[in-house]
């Protein structure tokens, strides 16, 4: 007797496609079986490098090219949709993420207008499958939005930066948001050359009261009004005055203040402060937030991976309801219900504010700082604590302090003093947000004694003080993070582009935490504010920024923001075209504070092959050089002594030196050129074989390639061509690798598909 037997049909699974590998292995986690969750590790397509890459005259038309590098990974996208019930784009819910789907659907054959795009601000459980069971259009005034900009940036580089390269340096570039932002630092480096100190005076006097209480004070000036003392005789004048005499209080004033917690973070604040309290410069800061979101292995016993925070690229205070009755709920339970306002809540964002998100904060209150730890990084934890607490102290109730003003009379002339005693701490038990603010010079915060109108105090001593007005600060990134937020300038996800590329391409450069113009970076920006004023405009870049956010809502069209700009700028071109070409530009050399040891003349900073250098400004009189750090400073090349090897040449039986050469260290025989023995020298890493615990080793091939291999090779045959760390993969527990050149973390154990995009340290 025949059997017929059916074979059950495979059911075809849904694909699911983010941007980081990381993020994929996270959102995997969460769907379990029928679905599969694959990266496009970033954009799959731009404009082409070598050409303008816009048809100006074909309505602005963008001609997009699949980016170099990426040919495998849009094979297997292709290959993996093709194998799929249906493809949902999960990539980030902002501007840059719609147009990555945008991209990968067009490459893809997905129609845009189906279904096909999902988005989460937060990576947890719920937010992930609720996303999922709703998906939507791709939005293609989000997409408008972000093609605006790039064209926007593209046509302002290709056309402008030819002009650099002919009359400034070879290899420069212009671009329109880091030429403002290199304007900004210029100008306040002109600010402070220009500025003139003038001489102020301050009178501080020291009281007592009838119980020998001690009170400070400072001078104001009479009931008229405020004086400045502008010399000693102005204020010895004062002292003279009122030496010896008693002090009446005039007027007391006791009142109640209220301190108001600080809003959660936002993207530019959280830089700020990650900057002033981590000293995180911003691009750490968002390299470690990127990890915050996209997921971190919290143990079993957590639920295995999981987002930490929401999305840290927002310019919006907004809180969803669910998530501050939460938080509410858990003060009120961890520090009482006088911690909590009567009220909840609500901060208002700027008016340029896209608001497309909620605020930064953390996806899950109760996973508090202290309970994760053990799994974090030291950065991770620090940032998290931050966002973690921030958030917390903004859902509280304020601190309250008594405060007492005072203002004491003698001889016609007034003194004023103010201190304050906290009542209630309110927030401040989670979080300070204290602030080094300047003080009126009249006023000493101290706690006071009780004092009362028509007290009369004696004069215990008193002391003027000359000081000197001082100029403006230089900006660091969190000052410019925060002018350029202020002045609508950038976006959120371009700060920190914005900082690395006038960096990168020498218009600015670092002394300690400060900002400042270098030579190149002045002459470029003279040249700009005279031939392209709009380009570094502030309220002209501020409006093109809304201009996009228009597009982004719908309110105008691409082709109509982008004529309406060209129109102008093309006259411009053409007129400093003409103009440029007539000027001779010199780029005054960037001197450094270091003498040549050989001449006596400056050394200058120069830009060769391998990086910055120093050299005498004397060239080609005088041809010193010298290699400096990082922090600009000369490296000593003054010739020592070798070091000598603990063991002797086998060849001759003579001594063995360190030597330096093209491709590293190496032993050699000081008996050299007779005896011709060498050894390369192997680098010691901190990270131990994954196979038998013993030091990994730096070796170079036949090539000169670099690669790792365990110290005890060939016995343990363990090598890799890309870098050992000592993360664990958090799928299955192997080491994980660090590709070069290419930004990436993978798991050593070829079976597990766990990958995760990094940024460069700083």
């Amino acid at each position: 007797m025949g059997k017929t037997a059916t074979k059950a049909t495979k059911k075809k699974p849904t694909l699911v496609i983010v941007e980081s590998p990381s993020k994929a292995a996270t959102i995997k986690g969460y769907l379990g079986t029928g679905y599969k969750v694959i990266a496009s590790v970033g954009h799959i397509r731009d404009l082409p490098k070598s050409t303008l890459g816009v048809d100006i005259e074909n309505h602005f038309a963008p001609h997009y090219i699949n980016i170099r590098g990426k040919g495998d990974v849009i094979k297997a996208l292709r290959k993996e949709a093709k194998g799929a019930s249906r493809v949902l784009l999960a990539t980030d819910p902002d501007r840059e993420g719609e147009a990555i789907s945008w991209h990968i659907a067009a490459e893809l054959g997905i129609d845009e207008e189906s279904a096909c795009r999902v988005t989460f601000n937060e990576i947890t459980k719920q937010a992930v499958k609720a996303s999922i069971k709703a998906p939507r259009q791709i939005d293609e005034n989000l997409v408008d939005a972000q093609q605006a900009r790039r064209i926007l940036d593209r046509i302002v580089g290709y056309k402008l930066s030819p002009l650099l390269w002919k009359k400034v340096k070879s290899g420069l570039s212009a671009g329109r948001v880091q030429s403002v932002a290199t304007r900004i630092i210029t100008e306040r480096e002109e600010e402070i050359r220009a500025f003139v100190p003038s001489e102020y005076w301050t009178i501080s006097a020291v009281l007592t009261n009838s119980n020998g209480e001690a009170v400070e004070t400072r001078f104001y000036g009479n009931a008229e009004k405020k004086i400045r003392l502008s010399n000693e005789k102005e204020a010895l004048a004062v002292v003279n005055a009122v030496s010896g005499k008693n002090f009446l209080a005039e007027n007391v004033v006791k009142t109640q203040k209220l301190k108001q917690p600080s809003p959660p973070f936002i993207t530019s604040t959280l830089q700020q402060e990650a900057y002033h309290k981590l000293n995180f410069r911003s691009q750490r800061t968002m390299k470690v937030a990127q990890e915050l979101y996209e997921g971190v292995h919290l143990g079993s016993e957590n639920g295995g991976v999981q987002g930490l925070i929401t999305y840290m690229r927002t310019d919006s205070l907004r809180i969803s309801t669910a998530v501050q009755e939460t938080a509410l709920a858990y003060i009120e339970n961890e520090y009482g219900q006088d911690y909590v306002p009567k009220t909840p809540r609500v901060y208002k964002a700027s008016s340029a504010a896209q608001d497309a998100h909620e605020a930064i904060r953390p996806a899950n209150v109760a996973l508090t700082p202290a309970s994760v730890r053990k799994y974090l990084s030291a950065d991770q934890y620090k940032l998290y604590k931050l966002i973690w607490e921030r958030f917390i102290a903004s859902q509280m109730s304020a601190a309250v302090y008594d405060a007492v003003s005072v203002t004491f009379t003698a001889e016609g002339y007034q003194f004023k003093t103010s201190g304050s005693q906290l009542r209630f701490r309110g927030y401040t038990v989670v979080y300070d947000n204290a602030e080094p603010e300047e003080k009126d010079e009249e006023e000493s915060v101290a706690h006071l004694p009780l004092l009362a109108e028509g007290d009369v105090l004696a004069m215990q001593s008193i002391a003027p003080t000359q000081h000197f007005t001082e100029p403006p600060l230089r900006y660091t990134e969190a000052s410019l993070i925060k002018f350029l937020e202020e002045n609508g300038i950038g976006r959120p996800s371009t700060y920190t582009a914005i900082i690395t590329t006038i960096l990168t391409r020498g218009y600015v450069k670092r002394e300690g935490k400060n900002l400042l113009p270098t030579p190149l970076g002045e002459v470029t920006n003279r040249l700009m504010k005279e031939n392209f004023p709009d380009i570094v405009d502030y309220d002209f870049t501020a409006e093109m920024e809304t201009r996009l956010d228009e597009i982004e809502q719908g309110k105008a069209e691409l082709e109509a923001v982008l004529s309406a700009f060209y129109r102008d700028f093309a006259v411009a071109l053409q007129v400093a075209q003409d103009k440029i070409d007539k000027e001779s530009v010199e780029i005054p050399p960037d001197v450094s504070p270091f003498t040549c040891e050989k001449c006596g003349s400056p050394m200058v900073y120069k830009l060769g092959r391998f990086g910055k250098f120093l050299a005498c400004q004397n060239y080609p009189d005088c041809r010193n050089t010298k290699t400096i750090d990082k922090e600009g400073n000369p490296v000593n090349k003054e010739k020592e002594a070798p070091e000598k090897a603990d063991f002797a040449c086998p060849e001759c039986g003579g001594e063995v030196v360190l030597r330096r050469g093209r491709y590293g260290s190496f032993y050699a025989c000081a008996n050299y050129p007779k005896c011709s023995y060498t050894k390369q020298k192997t680098e010691k890493l901190s990270v131990l074989c994954p196979d038998c615990g013993s030091p990994i080793i730096i070796k170079h091939g036949k090539n000169r390639l670099a690669f790792y291999s365990c110290e005890r090779y060939p016995e343990c045959q363990f090598s890799s061509w890309d870098l050992p760390t000592e993360e664990k993969c958090p799928t299955c527990g192997d080491m994980l690798l660090l590709r070069k050149g290419k930004k990436l973390l993978y798991c050593r154990n070829k079976g597990c598909e766990y990958k995760k995009t990094v940024e460069p340290t700083e």
